[in-house]
């Protein structure tokens, strides 16, 4: 199930029981479902501008990674900046944002960053 996941400590002792699936793989639903038949699962659905790369193999993590630097190019716009993310959402405002070009400034990603004072 894709996701993003935060779990309590619990479930390191939870994770040690996963036994590997049909796949030969451990899969994340094996903890989801514990904390399910516990009645402590919540959930969040996602909007339909996620989208789930599977990066479990050598393969797939370098075909993840080739659809996020064309997605990147083509749209001119980083994927999962967390810098723009809170910018936006108003936790960090625009000198944090300038202290942070600053540090970068001899980077693409922080030239990216310096666009987003700029706009």
């Amino acid at each position: 199930v894709p996701g993003l996941y935060f779990y309590d400590n619990r479930v390191i002792e939870i994770a040690k029981q996963v036994q590997p699936s049909a796949r030969g793989e451990l899969e994340i639903t094996s903890v989801n479902n514990a904390y399910l038949a516990m009645g402590e699962l919540n959930v969040i659905k996602l909007g339909t501008s996620f989208t789930w790369l599977d990066a479990g193999t050598e393969d797939s993590l370098l075909e993840s990674a080739l659809t996020v630097q064309k997605l990147q190019h083509e749209q001119n716009h980083y994927v999962g900046c967390i810098e723009e993310i809170a910018f936006k959402k108003g936790w960090i405002d625009a000198r944090q944002v300038e202290k942070l070009v600053l540090d970068m400034k001899n980077t693409k990603y922080g030239q990216y960053l310096k666009h987003l004072l700029e706009k």
